[in-house]
C-alpha cells in the first residue's frame, strides 16, 4: 500500500466502473513493482471483472483522475466485527503513481474510503503496511491510525487453503 502527504488533492475521486479494468490492473502492477513483488500479481482483467463488477462482487475500487489520467486507486471489501457486531472495510490497497505523490491525491483517497465506511455505519477501518514503508506508515499515522502490534497477520495461499479443503 502506497500513500503520502501533502496538499489539496488536483484530483478527482470516482468509483470505479467496468470500463477502468485495464487502469486497476495497470495500477496493481506499479504497486507490486513498488512493494518488490510483482511476481506475485496473477490478477487477470477477466478476474478483476468478475470480482469487482460480476454478480457476485466482492470488492470496489475508487481511482483518482488528473487531467484525464487515471493516477491512483484504492480497492476494498466489508469485513464484519463480531466484538462490535458491526461492519467494516478493510483498504487492501492504495496507491498513487510517483510522480503524482505528495499532492493529497493518496489522503482524498484515504478520505473518500472513509466515508464510504462512515456511511455505512462500520466500526472499523483497517489495513496493513509494508513494515518497511516508512512514508506510508507517517502518513497514516499522521491520519490519528495507530499500528496494531500486538497481532500477527497469517495466510493461507491457494495452495494451502486447496490441501485443507480437500484433505487426503
Amino acid at each position: 500500500m502506497r500513500a503520502e502527504e501533502g496538499g489539496a488533492s488536483p484530483a478527482t475521486i470516482r468509483a470505479a466502473g467496468r470500463e477502468d479494468i485495464p487502469q486497476i490492473l495497470s495500477l496493481i502492477r506499479e504497486l507490486a513493482v513498488y512493494e518488490n513483488l510483482a511476481d506475485q500479481v496473477v490478477a487477470t482483467e477477466d478476474l478483476l471483472s468478475e470480482n469487482l463488477f460480476g454478480d457476485a462482487a466482492i470488492a470496489e475500487a475508487l481511482l483518482a483522475d488528473v487531467d484525464g489520467a487515471t493516477v491512483g486507486f484504492a480497492l476494498f471489501f466489508q469485513t464484519f466485527s463480531t466484538f462490535l457486531a458491526r461492519p467494516g472495510i478493510y483498504l487492501e490497497d492504495l496507491f498513487v503513481k510517483p510522480a503524482h505523490r505528495g499532492r493529497g491525491i493518496g489522503r482524498a483517497l484515504f478520505e473518500r474510503v472513509a466515508r464510504e465506511a462512515h456511511a455505512r455505519r462500520c466500526g472499523r477501518l483497517e489495513w496493513s503496511v509494508l513494515d518497511w514503508n516508512e512514508p506510508a506508515i507517517r502518513f497514516y499515522e499522521s491520519l490519528g491510525a495507530v499500528a496494531l502490534d500486538e497481532w500477527t497477520g497469517y495466510r493461507l495461499t491457494s495452495d494451502a487453503i486447496r490441501r485443507l479443503a480437500e484433505p487426503d
